[in-house]
């Protein structure tokens, strides 16, 4: 495993949003969801196309907060633009499990 600094962690610019809103990404190579995500205030909203479909419906992610990076520059998927990359873990599965704040934190807030 390769180590880094302190510097390069902070690089990363990993907030906290909520979804506002998933419909089906039906141009996408694989399942995926097209995700609106507030990241409050300071962000306002951010595009996000994430493969959740085998663990979560739409209805199951509207209202979920997340953890996303969000100074990656947009990154083009098919028609769509994503501006943010929500985070997960692969299961044995190998099906994406979000990673998500236990307790409600303010939108925007930076992971530490």
């Amino acid at each position: 495993m390769q180590q880094i600094e302190w510097q390069d962690f902070t690089k990363i610019e990993l907030r906290v949003g909520r979804i506002i809103a998933a419909t089906p990404f039906a141009k996408a190579r694989k399942p995926a969801y097209q995700l609106q995500v507030d990241f409050g205030p300071e962000l306002g909203i951010k595009k996000s196309s994430a493969q959740l479909t085998a663990l979560y419906t739409p209805a199951d992610l509207v209202n979920k907060l997340v953890v996303a990076v969000v100074n990656f520059p947009p990154k083009q998927i098919g028609p769509f633009m994503s501006e943010c990359l929500v985070t997960g873990f692969h299961n044995a599965k190998g099906e994406v499990s979000l990673c998500i704040p236990e307790h409600e934190v303010p939108l925007g807030t930076r992971l530490l």
